[in-house]
């Protein structure tokens, strides 16, 4: 009986606790509460997420109380209702009432408008403050400095401007400063010495200007000191090598000019250096590594630094990156010593002045690249695997430099060269035997196109060779699998396996977001806050080549319109690990419609600025592979899902496991059209395409009409029935007729009289780009012209004479880009377009002025100027489609 007493008081006491736990957690403050309202209306929050008539400190999302008064807010994540979707902007006023608060948290919560100066006067007791990649513009005010009990402050990802202020430094408590990725101008203040607790200073990307303020090397805390991308001159000051503590230095990509200070080898703690891009002239100084023991990353590379490799490089214990690349490094490379470490480290030695015999250590390394330099010799097989040799004076290896250039690198030098092991003796024979063999191939070609040629016109094939006359690629598009390269200084920062496991909480479903064609991606958030994608390719069930294709790719490109690569991981053989920027929109199949607020349930889709934005994007990038490239890139799976979108709905080009360099010569000729197979249809999209830029506009056609039309799926599909849409959809599409395509716009759209043009415009060019003839198909860099002056492509020219102008008009964009419609008029999907002559408009958005009273509704107007191809057959073709 005593203990069922016993049980029934301590099950009494447990409640009372909770009621008395329940009531301190429990807003007691009216003047709280008034200001929560205040805010929630400021920002346009939604009322699932902080309901009106409930309990802040219980049900509110990101809301934490202690003893009944607000402590910290968070709104990062929150979604707006769509009235606050419609006016969002800096409106946070009423923190100031909330007296005890400590966090504020915004990052990734669109605030555009600037920090007021008041913002700093009302919250006293506040620590930690992140307004990341908020759309903050303006100044950072002054203010910012009374906040005395602040620890982190990040500010990154926004349009600051002006002067950092130098307020700042009274920030005595302050551990994490991180200003990056601004437009901020002027120098860093001094009294940022004062700033004894700072940690990490990250200052990175924007146009500061200006000395390296000396006194930084007085802030004994500091762990990281990004300065990166900047306008930074003079030299860099010797006192940064009193930070003991300092684990990672970027002084990338700025003006600093003198060699490396020595004292910098007193960062016994340095884990991470780039001093890449900046300038930097003279050499490296004698003992400049020698106290660096925990240094595991060095990257030098694209400076003007001269002299030897200094030998206590291979000494280094924790060494796995090291790049000295695009440098004026000189002499013989030595014998590196085989510790544990360093056998294990990439190396990256191109583009150097590096002469002699290559010993034979290389081959112990895992990657090397020695490209660019001038050693010469014999190379083991052994050391072929793990180096990249070509652009040397090396015996037998292909693309090695010309005799005459390695001559005239030894002779001013005053050395010995071997002449490529006596092969210059012999060359003139080599050449004779060339020219004989090269005039039987020549024969054997002559023959085989002669009978080509017999074959085709007795049998009364039709030329269908695709684009330009290419057929598809043999069976794995016949190119072998390239070996996994060894410059991976285009690849961002180097992680382990243990810190991915651990921010994707060791691969768990619950961070998985889908099971991709080359790989699984999961999501996951870094220590530093940052929000990322990862990759995970296991070999064992994944294509290999897509891989090591994608490693090339990403070597290659640099470009904003591709999703950007911060990171990799490759410790396991069979396991590579990639580490993506998280698009916080997705890709474009998933912010296309989206659910609006509760009291409305039909989703709400992209309006049309968006839209016409978002394929300009895609449309820079895929012009940027297709014409910028050498040789040319084709993407191959360009659609709603490859296309990404950042918070601010730009594009980021995604899935280029599938790029691949475009197929022989982009137009070809009677010979290369002669010897290729027939291609009888579009390939599909997922790999089997063959590798032409043609097939790249296509899709991206297809990709407009989903824009166009609010259809989505059809760029990811070839069946029966998405052919048959196509049909149906590019016969409501008429130069004639702008009305036609009011049947197949997206209902939800709301346009007026100039936007419709734009729509009208966007069809034109997506029919021009689904022409059925890859030959036919425009360019891509003209369909990103088209898409930027979308008017010009409907609108006539006021002066015209009826007539076409002369040859030299017929330079410009838009006769590249219909010019291939010249003579294509039995093609009945040949489509033949308007283009005006006047200026486009530049300010506001894009493709948006007047139109001037025109009416072109009907199909019998004045022919403009620049019609091209000619009035009759633009006629003939609109009959043959039936308009």
């Amino acid at each position: 009986m005593k203990a069922k007493q016993v049980l029934v008081l301590a099950a009494l006491v447990l409640f009372l606790i909770q009621c008395a736990a329940a009531q301190r957690i429990t807003l007691n403050s009216s003047i709280e509460w008034s200001a929560l309202r205040r805010l929630r209306s400021s920002l346009g929050l939604r009322a699932r997420d902080w309901p009106i008539k409930a309990d802040p400190c219980r049900n509110w999302t990101g809301v934490e109380c202690r003893d009944g008064q607000v402590t910290a807010i968070s709104v990062s994540g929150l979604e707006r209702t769509r009235l606050g979707r419609m006016n969002p902007r800096f409106a946070v006023d009423a923190l100031a009432d909330l007296t005890l608060l400590e966090t504020f948290n915004a990052s990734g919560f669109l605030l555009p408008g600037s920090i007021p100066e008041r913002f700093g006067y009302g919250l006293p007791g506040l620590r930690g403050l992140d307004l990341r990649s908020c759309a903050v513009n303006g100044a950072i005010p002054s203010s910012l400095g009374r906040l005395s009990r602040l620890t982190y402050l990040y500010l990154s990802d926004n349009s600051l401007t002006g002067n950092i202020a130098s307020s700042l430094g009274q920030l005595n408590e302050l551990s994490v400063l991180d200003l990056s990725r601004n437009f901020l101008t002027g120098s860093i203040p001094a009294s940022f010495s004062l700033m004894s607790n700072l940690s990490t200073l990250d200052i990175s990307s924007n146009f500061i200007s200006g000395t390296v303020p000396v006194g930084l090397g007085s802030i004994s805390s500091l762990q990281v000191l990004n300065l990166s991308d900047n306008s930074l001159t003079a030299s860099i000051p010797g006192e940064l090598g009193n930070l003991s503590q300092l684990v990672e230095l970027d002084l990338s990509k700025n003006s600093f000019s003198g060699s490396l200070p020595v004292e910098l080898g007193g960062l016994r703690s340095l884990k991470g250096m780039r001093i890449g891009g900046n300038g930097l002239e003279g050499q490296l100084p004698e003992g400049f590594f020698s106290g660096l023991a925990q240094l595991e990353v060095v990257v030098l590379r694209e400076n003007k630094l001269d002299g030897r490799i200094p030998s206590e490089v291979w000494s280094l214990p924790r060494l796995h990156l090291i790049d000295i690349s695009a440098n004026n490094f000189t002499g013989e490379l030595p014998y590196i010593g085989l510790n544990g470490n360093v056998t294990r480290a990439i190396f990256n030695f191109s583009e150097n002045m590096l002469y002699g015999n290559l010993n034979s250590s290389i081959r112990f390394f895992n990657l090397t690249d020695l490209s660019g330099n001038y050693l010469q010799g014999k190379v083991s097989d052994d050391s072929r695997r793990n180096a990249t040799l070509d652009r040397n004076c090396l015996q037998v290896l292909p693309d090695q430099r010309s005799l005459a250039d390695c001559r005239l690198f030894y002779s001013e030098r005053g050395l010995q060269f071997d002449d490529f092991g006596g092969a210059g003796r012999n060359r003139r024979w080599v050449y004779i035997l060339i020219g004989v063999f090269g005039g039987l191939a020549l024969i054997v070609v002559m023959v085989v196109i002669l009978v080509l040629l017999l074959r085709k016109c007795n049998k009364g094939i039709p030329d269908q060779t695709g684009i330009a006359g290419k057929g598809p690629a043999p069976h794995g598009d016949g190119q072998m699998v390239p070996k996994e390269p060894s410059e991976l200084s285009g690849l961002g920062d180097v992680f382990s396996f243990q810190q991915l496991a651990y921010v994707t909480s060791d691969f768990s479903e619950s961070n998985l977001i889908k099971h991709g064609h080359s790989g699984d991606l999961y999501h996951g958030i870094l220590e530093n806050g940052t929000i990322v994608v990862i990759k995970r390719v296991d070999l064992r069930s994944f294509d290999r080549e897509s891989y090591i294709r994608e490693l090339e790719i990403f070597g290659k490109i640099s470009h904003t319109r591709f999703v950007p690569l911060l990171g990799h991981c490759f410790e396991h053989e069979n396991e590579k690990l990639f580490v993506y920027k998280y698009m916080p929109n997705r890709d474009l199949a998933s912010s296309f419609y989206r659910a609006t607020d509760l009291e409305d349930e039909s989703p709400q889709s992209l309006d049309w600025i968006t839209r016409l934005k978002i394929a300009i994007g895609a449309a820079e990038a895929l012009s940027y592979l297709h014409h910028e490239c050498n040789p040319p890139l084709v993407h191959r799976d360009i659609q709603v899902g490859s296309i990404l979108l950042d918070d601010k709905f730009e594009v980021r080009v995604g899935s280029l496991s599938e790029v691949r360099a475009q197929d022989g010569d982009p137009h070809g000729n009677v010979i290369t059209r002669l010897l290729r197979k027939p291609q009888t249809s579009e390939q599909g999209l997922s790999g089997s395409s063959s590798a032409n830029c043609a097939h790249d506009v296509f899709c991206f056609g297809k990709v407009l009409l989903e824009l166009v039309t609010g259809k989505l799926g059809i760029s990811k599909s070839d069946d029966a029935t998405t052919r048959e849409w196509l049909e149906h959809t590019l016969s409501c599409i008429s130069v004639h007729d702008k009305e036609l395509v009011t049947k197949i716009m997206d209902p939800s759209l709301i346009v007026d009289e100039d936007l419709l043009e734009e729509v009208w415009a966007m069809a034109i060019v997506a029919r021009s780009c689904l022409n059925p003839r890859p030959s036919k198909r425009p360019l891509m860099r003209y369909v990103l012209k088209a898409l930027e002056n979308p008017l010009k492509v409907v609108r006539e020219d006021s002066s015209s004479s009826g007539r076409l102008r002369t040859a030299s008009s017929r330079k410009s964009w838009h006769v590249a880009f219909f010019g291939s419609l010249r003579h294509s008029s039995s093609d009945s999907n040949a489509i033949p377009m308007r283009i005006n002559s006047n200026g486009f408009k530049q300010s506001g958005r894009v493709g948006s002025h007047s139109s001037g009273g025109n009416d072109f509704s009907s199909s019998h107007k004045r022919l403009s100027s620049e019609i091209f191809p000619e009035p009759i057959a633009i006629m003939d073709m609109e009959r043959l489609d039936g308009h």
